[in-house]
């Protein structure tokens, strides 16, 4: 049984995602702010993200039949209500005390997804009850980082079999932090009250030879290579996807190694700047897949229109970031399941006005030409 949230009151005037994030300022810590809110170096790629789908115009038909339409998608298999779920971010508690459990709550009354975080600051088994319980909840399934100690991600993957995850996500795009300056300047840490606390025990410490580079020699022998993946793959029943793929050759690889489907993503803009936004990443990884192989996009996801340019561009549904983390700065489960709710009902909206009666009229047809492939 997974403790009850604390239900707080919604600040008012809430119109859309963006309104949430002034009330979650207000609530959050400096240093903490800087955590969520920075991109890695001169923030190009994060900048980038929004400014693709802004740029992005849709291009309606009318005089359609659009009764009895709606938003179901078909992902692994499974009919979901909408194609929306909340992307990984670690150390929820750093914005509420609640953290990620009142996440599992919020995405379980509004039939969404939930990827949680390897990094979380709460107990997967809290965090995974209330999805368990609702069986109108969207997909629950669990991001990780690679740690070189095979036993203990051996012990972490049954423990994420138990408590009912779906699937796994291997994030492949971050083997070390981006250069992220704001956390560097203000002198981010963490808490000594928040920690992943589903990654307990210690790292090996680095064992590094004089003249030696901590980050070559010491921490890129332990990352993830296509062993790991192998590995991954031959140790849990649950379909593997990889999250941070962007070039066309390493998706034919891992698909080849049977990976199940991708993460189009930039990691927020927070590893490597001056990558290519999502939107440009989306078409010729759809391109290279094949139109059955399941993708998933985030980055810059603020309006029911950019979920629906999303799907146009070849995605199956999309992954919502920050401003999830500041509807539960502001208000906890309720915000989160309250931004879910106004970003479902925009992309209803945009669906009706742009003539598209289910999200399987949504193709490169409904984008004004010009936009990214």
């Amino acid at each position: 049984m997974s403790p009850a949230p604390v239900i707080e009151s919604l600040p008012e005037g809430l119109a859309n995602l963006a309104d949430f994030e002034a009330p979650a300022r207000a609530r959050v810590s400096d240093a903490a702010w800087a955590y969520l809110s920075g991109g890695a170096a001169d923030e190009i790629t994060l900048r980038a993200n929004r400014a693709a789908w802004d740029a992005i115009r849709l291009h309606p038909r009318v005089l359609r039949d659009l009764g009895h339409g709606h938003t179901r998608v078909t992902l692994l298999g499974r009919e979901l209500r909408h194609p929306i779920l909340l992307a990984p971010i670690a150390y929820q508690r750093l914005f509420h005390a609640d953290g990620e459990l009142a996440l599992g709550h919020a995405a379980a009354a509004q039939e969404a997804g939930l990827i949680l975080s390897a990094q979380a600051s709460v107990e997967m088994e809290l965090v995974a009850a209330p999805m368990r319980a609702d069986p109108g909840a969207g997909p629950l399934w669990f991001q990780l980082y690679w740690r070189d100690d095979r036993e203990f991600m051996r012990a972490l993957l049954r423990r994420v079999e138990a408590a009912g995850f779906q699937a796994l996500v291997l994030t492949v795009d971050a083997p070390v932090h981006g250069a992220r300056d704001r956390e560097r300047r203000i002198g981010f840490k963490l808490p000594d009250d928040i920690r992943a606390v589903n990654l307990g025990g210690l790292k090996k410490p680095l064992d590094l030879q004089p003249g030696q580079s901590a980050l070559f020699d010491g921490l890129m022998p332990r990352a993830a290579t296509w062993r790991e993946v192998d590995w991954l793959r031959t140790e849990s029943r649950l379909p593997l996807l990889l999250k941070g793929v962007t070039h066309a050759d390493d998706a034919r690889e891992a698909l080849a190694r049977g990976v199940t489907g991708f993460v189009v993503t930039n990691h927020g803009g927070r590893a490597l700047d001056t990558l290519p936004p999502t939107a440009a990443l989306l078409p010729p990884l759809r391109a290279a897949v094949g139109p059955d192989v399941p993708l998933l996009v985030d980055g810059g996801i603020r309006r029911g229109t950019d979920v629906l340019k999303a799907i146009a561009l070849g995605a199956d549904a999309v992954l919502l970031g920050r401003p999830y983390v500041h509807a539960l700065a502001a208000s906890g489960a309720l915000g989160v399941a309250h931004a879910l709710r106004l970003l479902r009902d925009e992309l209803e909206i945009a669906m009706a006005l742009s003539g598209c009666k289910t999200l399987a009229d949504a193709g490169p047809a409904l984008l004004w030409p010009g936009a990214p492939a």
